[in-house]
């Protein structure tokens, strides 16, 4: 216990301040290199890794995003003057931490405020939410079928048969999942008081017959700018962006862009950016996601913070483009 009260008061008390021999110099660097930075960590970056690991639940929220975006990002973080896209995104991880962010994140609770707000119409129809998945009754749900938790983005499992699905294998990943608190590793606030549930949703997959593509609109203030399709997502991940008149933009966010790969414009692009407009009123930066079946669309999820505010970009500049059209409201107190 002793030991434990030491490293907190160290960590507490510590100025984060890289020396000038470590600031990195002033050019743009490749999503590799800044990886490959995520690996080489200092003795003192391993230590604070250690302390962030050991103490995650105790430590200040600001000092623990300052050190794990230096061990994540390879640099500092600038929260008094925050200009980047993945600065201004921590500062609203502490400072807009408005109550309704949890209802928006809440996979279950998020339901109802897109009923409200736009339409129930453009929900995927909901087959049951349970406090465990021990408490699911197989023989209640058809032979196709989505399940995920409400307070998270990872325990997603889907079951395309339902006679030769692993139940056990399901029922395990979605209990760790219940017992993981989603705010304390990259302190997303919205996370942090929502109630862990399993829901299921009809399986549905788009055109290809073996996925579900999501058009995941960047908005900022109620005013969207920018549309990131995810694809292969089983086979090899990759990611392709697009304006609003659905050009391709050469960049990269975290994984392979592939200009390669033709994505044709969603049937439904204009009504999609209609209802991202309402669903980011009011909000500095929010991401709206979206599905295109079978000529309707349907409502993802909302997501505050892309990457988790530690977004690997292809270029600094662009980073700082998409930083440059979040207006950071008042402090919170």
């Amino acid at each position: 216990m002793r030991l434990e009260k030491a490293v907190y008061i160290f960590a507490a008390r510590k100025s984060w301040e890289l020396s000038d021999g470590m600031k990195k110099p002033e050019k743009e660097r490749t999503q590799e290199e800044r990886r490959v930075s995520e690996e080489k960590l200092s003795l003192m970056q391993r230590c604070k890794r250690k302390a962030c690991n050991v103490f995650c639940r105790q430590m200040p929220d600001r000092l623990y995003l300052e050190w794990m975006y230096e061990i994540r990002m390879g640099e500092k973080l600038h929260l008094e003057h925050p200009e980047t896209f993945n600065e201004k995104l921590n500062w609203l991880k502490l400072y807009d931490r408005r109550d309704e962010y949890t209802n928006m994140a809440d996979k279950y609770e998020v339901r109802q405020y897109i009923a409200d707000k736009i339409g129930e119409e453009y929900l995927i129809p909901l087959l049951g939410v349970w406090k465990s998945p021990e408490d699911i009754d197989p023989a209640q749900l058809p032979d196709q079928f989505v399940l995920k938790c409400t307070h998270d983005s990872a325990s997603v499992v889907i079951c395309r048969d339902k006679e030769s699905f692993e139940w056990e294998t399901a029922k395990k990943k979605l209990l760790k999942s219940l017992a993981v608190n989603y705010f304390y590793p990259s302190r997303e606030w919205p996370y942090k008081n929502i109630v862990p549930r399993v829901i299921a949703e009809q399986y549905m997959v788009d055109e290809s017959g073996t996925e579900l593509k999501d058009y995941k609109i960047y908005n900022f203030g109620g005013k969207p700018e920018l549309i990131q399709v995810d694809f292969g997502r089983f086979v090899h991940h990759e990611r392709n962006l697009y304006d609003l008149n659905w050009n391709y933009i050469d960049e990269q966010i975290e994984y392979p862009k592939n200009p390669a790969v033709t994505i044709a414009r969603p049937e439904h692009l204009d009504l999609m950016l209609e209802l991202a407009k309402k669903l980011s009123e009011g909000i500095p930066s929010v991401r709206t996601d979206f599905y295109s079946i079978n000529g309707k669309v349907y409502f993802g999820e909302i997501t505050f913070y892309q990457e988790a505010g530690f977004a690997h970009f292809s270029s600094d500049r662009y980073d700082r483009y998409l930083g440059s059209l979040i207006q950071l409201p008042e402090k919170e107190q």
